[in-house]
């Protein structure tokens, strides 16, 4: 929480030790969750099931990753981040123009400034991870975003958890053990020998760091959600990505045109697909607690190991989705 706490001080008055007190203190975001319930542009959402919402979500996540993948593997990570990001900027940027602008009080901006860089970070983390390994062994470890919301959700929103609880994080962590059983080079009777294998292989590694960026930003966006409504935030929040990140990304030398303008369809049915998954994203997570629109929106996971073996070839389906299966389990048992 160090990096939370200066990135909230560079953004707060001096002397304005009421923000930091508020921000910091646990529980904090709890209060904040209770205010998108009422809020007036909620009332102009269309009526649908948060559980339809969030598996739309899902299978929208995992066809962009399936797209980019099978498209874009030749990019470097910053240029599949700006695609992603940018083609989300871009279709969103009507919705913007045309979306009235609530009042944004400091303390949303204060989130705002943590949740970017984070966002950001994570997605260069999982373009790089779809980019090195097959997504039968990377999009799976998306499941323990829910394991880390167990931290996050305590500093951020005093929860705590259950034995229910710690049997979910059971499951996920028999799933990714599942997930790479005969991957390891030890022995076949060591069990640690999948657990080695995640560390080993980079992309399994790379996406458990996104994992736990992701579990971060899930709460700040719930916190933002107080202030803005969905259709706002989507398009304002993404939009602010795609510019920052492609000026991160020029400077490095990522900042080419030239990937897109290969791939034109390719980086339009990413954008289409991303802008779905955060309108769906967003809809759903106003109408249910976050951690039960997270476990749902794990599925994704499930569609992207289909995807594999459908598009990529990749051998072991059927472990593959038992492994899966026990991940998706684990997080609904989290959420409850």
């Amino acid at each position: 929480m160090v990096g939370v706490g200066a990135a909230v001080m560079l953004v707060g008055r001096r002397g304005d030790t009421d923000f930091w007190m508020l921000l910091c203190k646990p529980g904090t975001l709890s209060r904040f969750t209770h205010a998108s319930a009422t809020f007036p542009f909620s009332r102009r959402i269309p009526a649908m099931n948060w559980l339809v919402l969030s598996l739309c979500s899902a299978f929208c996540l995992a066809t962009a990753d399936t797209v980019t993948k099978r498209y874009l593997s030749a990019c470097r990570p910053g240029e599949m981040t700006i695609i992603r990001f940018g083609s989300i900027g871009v279709l969103l940027l009507p919705l913007l123009l045309v979306e009235p602008w609530p009042q944004l009080p400091q303390v949303f901006w204060g989130l705002l400034a943590i949740a970017v860089p984070i966002e950001i970070l994570a997605m260069w983390l999982y373009m790089k991870a779809i980019r090195a390994a097959p997504l039968s062994h990377t999009l799976p470890y998306l499941a323990f975003t829910p394991v880390f919301n167990i931290l996050t959700g305590y500093l951020g929103l005093g929860e705590t958890v259950s034995l229910v609880g710690l049997a979910g994080i059971l499951l996920v962590v028999s799933g990714a053990w599942l997930l790479n059983l005969g991957q390891g080079a030890d022995r076949p009777g060591n069990l640690l020998s999948p657990f080695k294998a995640i560390v080993r292989e980079e992309g399994s590694r790379l996406m458990l760091i996104t994992a736990a960026l992701y579990s971060v930003n899930s709460v700040l966006g719930k916190g933002m959600l107080a202030y803005a409504p969905p259709l706002f935030l989507g398009s304002f929040y993404f939009f602010l990505i795609g510019v920052v990140a492609w000026c991160i990304f020029v400077r490095k030398g990522d900042g080419s045109w030239q990937s897109i303008r290969n791939h034109p369809w390719a980086a339009l049915f990413v954008g289409i697909f991303m802008s779905a998954m955060v309108l769906t994203h967003f809809y759903a997570v106003i109408r249910v607690e976050v951690a039960y629109m997270v476990a749902v929106k794990r599925t994704s996971l499930l569609f992207g190991i289909l995807y594999g073996a459908w598009l990529f070839n990749e051998k072991g389906l059927a472990r593959h989705l038992v492994a899966g299966a026990l991940m998706v389990a684990g997080v609904f048992l989290i959420a409850l």
